[in-house]
């Protein structure tokens, strides 16, 4: 087959606002073409600007149907993926899968089940892993450049206010009307970091890990966790520590560290910059390219080249998910640990000294409560 490939989109607002400015750029260079768009209130002209008169339904079984569309891109609240992302494998549709994955392992298997006996491609979205800096870093790593590799951190501080968590019914929440949910800042707003180092460590397959000790915190008005760090232990012997918070004195940028004998690697994965540091030379920074993982999913549909993100390699950060989803409910902290401040549009809420803890998880791969923070409560939860 030739010519464009022919899209649905199932949610298109929130965060499917970014997916139609892609689509947009990637019809103009004539990759794709838009037919097809699911939303409970159907989109109006404007916010299709430069996209046609593609097709609107709240049924995406039925918008898939009558459009005939070839790939499915599902931007749905996290606890719809595995339903939508198996109605599109069963008309044959192929599937660009927003991240996570699916809220737990099981509705992970059970939608790789389904791809698998359909034989229809998926990719999943966690855009990050489309950065050329990845195999940059990995050569670095097995020429030797930073001696051997001792462990990997991963932070991420960012702010958000209170109204973020009322972003949808689902926003914070681990369970909505009996389904699992886990929106916690490991699993969503700060997933890339996990799965960004677990890709760099050759450790992203469900059998990679080995075991996961968790310690999940809330300081905001929310059931999931908002500050968190995690161990991942891989089987390899390594270790991959992430500490992360949406409750950040300042916003930060996020970053993966590769820890070695003889130096070290910093990726600032939102930027694709890395810094290369070693002992007795000048630091080097480097940038790097991109793929967009839709134009990725493009050329495999097209012309056989490698989806960059299929599902397997996303199951040692679903073995994380898991973890979260069976752990218990975040610790809350009491009040004199975190204070409120106004934000750009509203209150938000902060937790003093946070910013430094997760450089220093990253840093130290030590977990919140071995850094000796107030107010960690160490073992909250521990997978193997």
């Amino acid at each position: 087959m030739s010519g464009p490939v022919t899209l649905v989109l199932a949610g298109a607002r929130g965060h499917g606002h970014w997916h139609l400015s892609n689509i947009r750029r990637l019809t103009a260079a004539g990759l794709v073409r838009l037919v097809g768009v699911c939303e409970l209130t159907p989109l109006a002209p404007e916010e299709l600007e430069g996209l046609g008169s593609p097709e609107q339904s709240d049924d995406l079984a039925a918008l898939l149907d009558r459009t005939g569309a070839e790939v499915a891109i599902v931007c749905t609240p996290i606890h719809t993926h595995a339903e939508l992302g198996l109605i599109a494998a069963a008309r044959g549709v192929h599937l660009l899968l927003e991240k996570p994955p699916t809220p737990s392992l099981d509705a992970f298997h059970q939608l790789r089940r389904g791809l698998e006996e359909a034989g229809t491609a998926c990719q999943i979205g966690f855009q990050s892993l489309g950065s050329g800096a990845i195999e940059h870093i990995r050569g670095l790593i097995a020429e030797g450049a930073i001696g051997r590799v001792t462990g990997l951190g991963a932070v991420g501080a960012w702010v958000r206010e209170e109204a973020y968590w009322r972003r949808a019914p689902w926003g914070g929440l681990r369970r909505l009307d009996g389904r699992d949910v886990v929106d916690g800042v490991l699993t969503n707003p700060l997933a890339h970091a996990v799965a960004t180092a677990l890709r760099i460590a050759d450790a992203d397959r469900a059998d990679d890990l080995a075991g996961i000790e968790l310690e999940l915190f809330r300081i905001n008005d929310i059931a999931a966790d908002d500050t968190s760090c995690a161990r991942l232990r891989t089987t390899a012997g390594g270790q991959i520590v992430t500490a992360v918070t949406l409750c950040a004195e300042r916003p930060g940028e996020p970053s993966v560290v590769v820890h070695g004998e003889e130096g070290r690697i910093t990726f600032w994965y939102k930027a694709d910059r890395v810094l290369l540091e070693r002992r007795g030379r000048p630091p080097v920074t480097t940038e790097h390219p991109r793929t967009d993982l839709l134009a990725n999913l493009v050329a495999h549909l097209r012309e056989g080249v490698p989806l960059l993100v299929p599902p397997e390699r996303t199951g040692g950060f679903m073995r994380l998910v898991e973890a979260v989803r069976t752990a218990p409910d975040p610790v809350r902290l009491a009040p004199e640990h975190w204070r409120v401040e106004r934000g750009e549009h509203g209150p938000r809420r902060v937790l003093p000294g946070i910013d430094q803890l997760t450089a220093d998880g990253a840093d130290r791969l030590a977990l919140y409560s071995e850094l000796g923070a107030p107010w960690a409560v160490p073992g909250t939860h521990n997978d193997s």
